[in-house]
């Protein structure tokens, strides 16, 4: 039976060892990073072997591919593109611009990822972006401005799912306050639950039909005080199911970030406990990786219903979509020279 959590793997092939653990403990999905991408031949091989090992071809495979900063499939065998910033500051200047080229983006790098078996992509980054905004979010945000947000980061899912790559609205209810990085320590943000609303939830709302989102580990003061918001039942249940409205499955951001403490089995039954349908851990270690499969729960109950609904997203590409005329178009729009 199938388990609540996405994993990750050492490197570009499977060893014997993960093999045995993802038919042993059957997570939800893998997620892969630079250290298991070469080429497209070997991703293809890579996707194949793990939804051989867990018995479903259906098994998600994720990836962090924005452009800019994160992108974890590159030159020379993908193109390089910008970070979604570019996208807001195209769309100050001429808004249908903006939007299309954001669907753009959107569709060619599901086009990438499709191709190599990636089936969901953790975009459109729905922070909004502040002065104070800590650059490990940087021109990951795509504006200041709620609105273009909302619009831009909806034209780049819709982008993402004509390609057949199911989207991640993240980072739920809003990371953009951050001062400090998250994957170094536990950021808090101090902001009165009614700036929250009128600013950062903003973008959350107007895309919370989307099947899939990403906690953000900070401490909400005006929510919960005392815990972070991927293991805070109140900002769970309170906001992101609540005020935000959001019915789709919702996984941790990655639990290897040392924002959390605590052991592994420790940090993974919070997040159970406070709401996540799904755990996500990704570094690849096998001893955290058996300690996380140890606490989560098969997947159950509106969990596993929201799971379902998810995947039941899927379309199909169009096969008539001509990627080298997209290309054109995305360059002659942007004045990008990456791809």
């Amino acid at each position: 039976m199938t388990k609540a959590f996405v994993s990750g793997c050492a490197g570009p092939t499977l060893t014997s060892s993960e093999i045995d653990f993802f038919q042993q403990e059957d997570p939800w999905g893998l997620i892969l990073f630079a250290r298991n991408i070469e080429t497209p031949e070997q991703v293809r091989i890579l996707t194949s072997a793990f939804r051989e090992a867990v018995g479903r071809s259906d098994a998600p495979i994720l990836v962090d591919q924005e452009g800019g900063r994160v992108q974890r499939l590159k030159p020379p065998h993908w193109p390089k593109y910008p970070a979604p910033k570019a996208y807001g500051d195209l769309y100050d200047r001429d808004d249908a611009a903006g939007q299309r080229v954001a669907w753009l983006a959107g569709r060619l790098i599901a086009d990438d990822l499709y191709q190599v078996g990636i089936t969901v992509d953790c975009l459109p980054c729905l922070d909004v972006r502040f002065p104070e905004t800590v650059d490990a979010i940087g021109d990951r945000a795509i504006s200041q401005d709620p609105e273009v947000v909302a619009i831009l980061g909806k034209a780049m899912a819709e982008g993402a799912l004509a390609g057949g790559v199911l989207p991640v609205i993240k980072h739920i209810p809003g990371h953009g306050r951050a001062r400090v990085d998250s994957h170094l320590e536990l950021p808090r943000v101090n902001a009165a639950i009614s700036s929250l609303e009128s600013v950062d939830f903003r973008p959350f709302k107007a895309l919370s039909h989307v099947s899939l989102g990403m906690t953000a580990h900070i401490v909400y003061e005006g929510i919960d005080p005392n815990t972070a918001g991927t293991q805070s039942a109140k900002v769970i249940q309170e906001i992101i199911r609540g005020e935000i409205g959001f019915d789709g499955c919702l996984m941790s951001d990655d639990i290897s970030m040392k924002a959390l403490g605590g052991s592994f089995e420790d940090r993974s039954g919070k997040i159970i406990e406070a709401g996540c349908d799904i755990v996500l851990h990704c570094n690849g270690d096998m001893d955290e990786m058996i300690a996380v499969a140890k606490v989560v729960p098969e997947l159950s109950g509106e969990a596993r219903r929201r799971c379902e609904t998810a995947l039941s997203g899927f379309q199909v590409p169009d096969p008539e979509f001509d990627r080298l005329a997209a290309f054109d178009e995305f360059h002659s729009l942007t004045g990008w020279q990456g791809v």
